[in-house]
């Protein structure tokens, strides 16, 4: 493990709970934790270990708000797991052409992206607000596979940061979920893209284990707050943190591009 020191190893810890919580809340946790790995880390470190280490913390944290809302909230196991499983295939296939991406790239990526989530959740007032009714056609079980499983996947295992934001918008529009629905059937598929995505950066060798396991604890703690709230507060909250993180995160982002 590289020489991190001790208030970086602080600050990254405090980043990992509140990304659980933020992710198990309406997803993207990585858009925070990510972003301080990039900065926390030396400058030597390869982007595909910051992404790597960024995924061996996320799936503790995902799994933990996944067995949380299994327990308290109506999940469609059956339709999670297969979308999960094709989100498992895209993420290891986009985590194996990750290795030559550079950090220089992953900043703007991400921004751009942060700002499309925004427009489209401020433009979609009434987006996630009513629950699906009946049972699910086929054809939105088809395509939600196709988007949130083999598109989201891949893109979870290229660059990861903003997927179980992804994932729920996917899962809100495709299946006509409430946001918290959404949200508790993304933290299964999330857990299936971290695991794809993890698998083919450890056999990359691009995972700091050791600084993984601090701070998936912290992220553990986060997902599993995260989850409970969400599921007291419901829709109408998922909506204003969704926003609150995204406006955020953009203006720091943008401030560390452009600025600082």
């Amino acid at each position: 493990m590289p020489d991190i020191p001790t208030t970086a190893v602080v600050v990254l810890c405090l980043a990992a709970f509140a990304a659980g919580w933020i992710d198990a809340v309406v997803g993207g946790g990585g858009l925070l934790l990510l972003p301080a790995l990039l900065l926390g880390l030396p400058g030597s470190t390869p982007a595909a270990t910051a992404l790597g280490t960024n995924k061996a913390v996320a799936i503790v944290g995902t799994t933990g708000a996944a067995v949380t809302y299994v327990r308290k909230a109506p999940v469609d196991v059956g339709t999670a797991v297969r979308i999960g499983l094709a989100a498992l295939a895209g993420s290891m296939g986009g985590a194996f052409f990750a290795a030559g991406m550079s950090t220089e790239v992953l900043k703007p990526v991400i921004m751009a992206v942060l700002v499309g989530v925004g427009a489209f959740v401020i433009f979609r007032p009434d987006f996630g607000t009513a629950p699906a009714t009946g049972p699910l056609p086929p054809r939105r079980i088809l395509a939600a596979i196709g988007l949130a499983g083999v598109g989201i996947g891949f893109y979870d295992g290229l660059i990861g940061p903003g997927t179980g934001t992804f994932l729920v918008l996917a899962l809100t529009a495709v299946l006509r979920f409430d946001l918290v629905t959404a949200s508790a059937n993304a933290k299964i598929v999330n857990c299936c893209t971290n695991a794809g995505a993890l698998a083919m950066f450890a056999w990359q060798g691009a995972v700091l284990w050791q600084l993984a396991a601090v701070l998936a604890v912290f992220n553990l703690a986060g997902g599993t707050l995260g989850a409970r709230t969400a599921l007291k507060k419901g829709s109408g909250f998922v909506r204003i943190v969704l926003l609150t993180t995204v406006v955020g995160l953009v203006a720091k982002m943008a401030y560390e591009q452009w600025v600082a």
